[in-house]
């Protein structure tokens, strides 16, 4: 999921991977669900997968008349509002390596499967400093 600022630059804010725990793996844009105005962001399969979507009313039936979806709803919500409160605490707190280290944490499955630039965007460095950093990084590991 990623955003495109007015200078064409993508952000990307997050990522959803086959191994991660079933509620990390929604991307979803809640303030444009829930004020049903268009989304300020883009979500893109890298690579082949089963896309769901679903209607606001069809939601919100669901949740009236189904209250086991409105539960693993609020369930979902509170762990992806626990990951963004992680997110932020680290990107103003942590150094950039540290960032990239946490990302290997959490997405060991795609470091090696998507852009540097993609990876880039999602630690807000540039991808010559991603880089940088990697090497940094494997001459620690292989001196």
């Amino acid at each position: 999921m990623y955003a495109v600022d007015k200078n064409g630059n993508e952000h990307n804010i997050q990522f959803a991977a086959e191994n991660d725990l079933p509620a990390a793996r929604w991307l979803f844009d809640l303030s444009s669900f829930y004020s049903e105005k268009p989304s300020l962001f883009y979500i893109e399969a890298l690579e082949p997968s089963l896309v769901l979507q679903i209607g606001h009313p069809d939601l919100l039936d669901l949740f009236t008349h189904h209250h086991k979806f409105d539960r693993n709803f609020r369930i979902i919500i509170e762990q992806k509002f626990i990951e963004l409160q992680n997110r932020v605490l680290g990107n103003i707190s942590s150094t950039a390596e540290e960032r990239y280290l946490s990302f290997l944490e959490q997405y060991p499955q795609l470091s090696n499967r998507i852009a540097g630039t993609q990876i880039a965007s999602y630690l807000g460095i540039t991808p010559e400093f991603l880089s940088k950093i990697r090497k940094d990084i494997a001459r620690t590991i292989i001196p």
